[in-house]
């Protein structure tokens, strides 16, 4: 076992040499790649939960939020109204009043006058806001977008553009961007009182709580219900924080906020100090020695309590860099190197313990069969196994606690008989050891049978062992020999023979199954069903609706799950007829159902990549004028992300789907960036508030009040209100206490097979 031991040694040797060189250049490689950067995104949230902090208080948000769009019952609204806070807030003592709001077009004479003369008032301390946006869906030219010239007379000008990284999160902010071919700061320089040159910008200290910035409703201060004390040498920042005006983006602590509220993080980060980033090549000298240190460490726990307190202390003087002097420097390379290093520590570690396993007998720690086919032994070495044929029979009498004594002892008998090899357990009762092929066979036989033939002492028992011994000293491959003499040890036990020769041929077949495949064949064999959620009429008390919904019953694996292979049908490109399939069997269905007299319409979801698709769209007016079933009984739901990438092709398609008679829904409100406009732009029938919201609508403040003023933005603009995730009692009353027209979830019902519908809906149509 010694010799094997030292063979494991020796080849764990250069892979850990391997994997030592392989971890230090995937590292170095990930650091300087923009994998680093995706890296240091992920490390964003923890960074800033640990440099979590209070805002300054210097900077106060006016909000255009619920109460003020319920008071103000117009869109857009007049500008007597901002002349009016403007005044307010400059009799209070504010510092300035800055302005998150489009003012680029003119509103009417008077009111433009009334504004107008209202920041004349303010002395000098009104900003308005300028932008650059794009000229059209299919343009990407840039029109700067400055406030009409009566406003900007006496007004300071700043930017507040913001840019989303490529992933759609704002982690940084401008110091200024060009409009009008002149330089403007953001609104963040400005109120902070920090230069920088135009289109260079700064990391938001996402650290600091959005709840902790103080507040006052648009409304309030319109009316003068506030404190002027709150205003007085402040700074005042006037934007929309109502869910149903949009301006809402992503951010890594807070989930999607304002932008108005973005804009004051902003500004609160250059209140504390002028953000710097720092040289990360320290940090990477520091996190090359700890991670040379936990390769080498001999002990596993050494090594990760090394990388564990390494990790803990870099990230500590990350943040205290970042809190205390506004300075940023990259982590992620560094936390990197010490993750990978530790990662080849611990596969250095499982290798080794694998292999020992691996190769080695449970009960007696004896080198098995693994081990002794990476020997790799070949001729002139004969393959010699020993069979313990009675090993069952002698351990039911002596009972599993003798078994490592009882195998011990005879192994030992094998080494002397056979000159000091090393012997293997290659079975439970076959044990293998090689010889030199010239080394005399019918001595050997002689030899091991004086020896194995007599009685084991264990225990305090003498017993009686069965060993029979098979021989296969012909060239191949060692697994081969090792099975041929096994085979031959199995034939001297049957012909009741101490030694024989002999070997055994073997085959393997293997046979994999693609799921690629499967969804091909799925679609064109029928696995695929439909069912149905029934949506449950709030006025009417009774179920008038239903979603079509896709279900993989595969023959052999079960029911597949939607969000395992509509993504693969999406990427297959097979979307399109998984649609149109689903397409027919529901217009088959609402046929049988109106034939049975159940007038239900059905709900079916259209991929964003099939709204504005030409061919989809061919099949499915030829659906629509079949006059299988009437237009209206079909409702398309799509999600918001399926107009935001071509709005115009989209709302076009979407247009001439209504005009034939079938409604639209959008799927998923709420999750978006939905505007009024955009609301106002798009053929809808009906919204859909995302569950997300609908769950706990009736016990969380917040989500009630978005919840209802989303029914009433809804019934404003003539659209019915879906709510979908309705799981309990509590939130569907509150649902019909808000408005809303339809609910839809698990304590309604879930999704069900058309027969099961059926019989589901019968009673109550009955009752009707």
């Amino acid at each position: 076992m010694d010799a094997q031991v030292s063979k494991m040694k020796r080849l764990l040797r250069p892979i850990r040499l391997l994997i030592l060189a392989s971890a230090l250049i995937v590292a170095l490689a990930v650091s300087s790649s923009s994998g680093g950067r995706w890296a240091e995104r992920a490390l964003d949230p923890v960074r800033f939960a640990a440099a979590r902090k209070p805002a300054s208080g210097h900077v106060v948000i006016v909000e255009m939020d619920a109460n003020s769009v319920v008071a103000i019952s117009q869109w857009p609204w007049p500008r007597r109204t901002y002349a009016t806070v403007i005044d307010r807030l400059a009799q209070a003592g504010a510092a300035s009043i800055v302005f998150d709001i489009d003012f680029s077009s003119s509103a009417s004479l008077d009111d433009d006058a009334a504004m107008a003369a209202a920041v004349a008032r303010a002395g000098g301390r009104v900003v308005l806001p300028t932008f650059a946006q794009r000229a059209g869906a299919h343009d990407t030219t840039l029109i700067d977008s400055l406030p009409v010239p009566s406003l900007r007379r006496h007004a300071a000008l700043a930017s507040v553009n913001v840019a989303p990284d490529d992933d759609g999160i704002v982690r940084r902010m401008p110091f200024g961007t060009m409009t009008a071919s002149t330089p403007r700061p953001t609104l963040a320089a400005f109120i902070g009182n920090r230069s920088g040159t135009a289109d260079s910008s700064f990391r938001i200290a996402f650290g600091i709580n959005p709840s902790t910035i103080p507040r006052l409703s648009f409304v309030d201060v319109r009316d003068g219900r506030f404190d002027p004390a709150l205003i007085k040498g402040r700074d005042i920042l006037i934007g929309a924080t109502a869910i149903e005006m949009g301006d809402r983006y992503a951010t890594p602590s807070w989930g999607v906020i304002p932008g108005v509220v973005i804009q004051a993080l902003a500004a609160e980060t250059l209140i504390r100090g002028m953000p710097r980033t720092g040289s990360s090549i320290p940090l990477l000298i520091v996190a090359l020695v700890i991670g040379t240190v936990v390769l080498r460490s001999k002990r596993l726990r050494v090594g990760g309590l090394v990388a564990a307190t390494g990790m803990a202390t870099l990230f500590g003087i990350a943040v205290i860099m970042q809190v205390r002097y506004q300075y940023w420097t990259l982590l992620a390379p560094s936390l990197i190197i010490i993750s990978i290093t530790t990662l080849g520590r611990v596969g250095m570690h499982l290798a080794a313990r694998f292999e020992h396993q691996r190769c080695t007998d449970e009960v007696t720690g004896l080198p098995n069969r693994t081990a002794m086919v990476q020997a790799a032994i070949t001729s002139p070495y004969a393959v010699v196994v020993a069979l313990f044929a009675n090993l069952e029979q002698l351990l039911t009498v002596l009972g599993r606690a003798a078994e490592r004594d009882l195998v011990l002892r005879l192994v030992e008998r094998l080494r002397l008989s056979a000159g000091g090899v090393e012997v293997f357990r290659v079975s439970n009762r076959h044990f293998a050891f090689v010889l030199p092929a010239d080394c005399g066979g019918d001595e050997m036989s002689t030899r091991l049978r004086a020896m194995l033939l007599q009685p084991i002492e264990v225990g305090g028992r003498r017993v009686d062992p069965a060993i029979h011994v098979g021989v296969e000293d012909e060239l191949g491959h060692l697994a081969d020999r090792l099975s041929g003499a096994a085979h031959a040890a199995e034939q001297a036990a049957e012909a009741s023979a101490f030694w024989h020769h002999g070997s055994l041929d073997r085959a393997l077949l293997e046979q994999k199954v693609s799921l690629m495949g499967d969804l091909d064949l799925a679609i064109a064999t029928g696995q695929i069903e439909v069912h149905y959620q029934p949506k449950l009429s709030l006025a009417e008390d009774r179920i008038t609706s239903v979603e079509a919904l896709v279900r993989w019953r595969h023959p052999e694996r079960g029911m597949i799950r939607p969000d395992l292979f509509i993504p693969l049908a999406e990427q297959a490109d097979r979307i399109a007829p998984l649609t149109l399939f689903m397409l027919d069997q529901v217009t088959q269905d609402i046929a049988a159902w109106n034939a049975q007299g159940l007038m239900l319409s059905a709900a079916i979801n259209v991929s964003a990549r099939l709204v504005s698709d030409e061919l989809f769209g061919e099949a499915l007016r030829s659906v629509l004028t079949s006059g299988r079933i009437k237009a209206s009984s079909l409702i398309l739901e799509v999600t918001e992300s399926a107009t935001i990438h071509d709005p115009e092709r989209a709302a076009h398609a979407l247009r001439s789907y209504r005009d034939l008679g079938c409604s639209i829904s959008m799927d998923d409100y709420g999750t978006g960036q939905s505007t009024l406009s955009y609301l106002q732009w798009l053929p809808l029938s009906e919204l859909k508030i995302d569950r997300s919201f609908v769950q706990h609508a009736h016990l969380n403040h917040a989500d009630g009040l978005m919840v209802r003023s989303t029914i009433d933005l809804a019934h404003g603009l003539g659209l019915k209100v879906v709510a979908e995730g309705i799981e309990d009692e509590g939130c569907l009353t509150f649902l019909r206490n808000a408005g809303c027209d339809m609910a839809q979830g698990y304590l309604i019902s879930r999704p069900l097979p058309r027969a099961a519908l059926e019989d589901f809906l019968r009673p109550v149509s009955a009752v009707a």
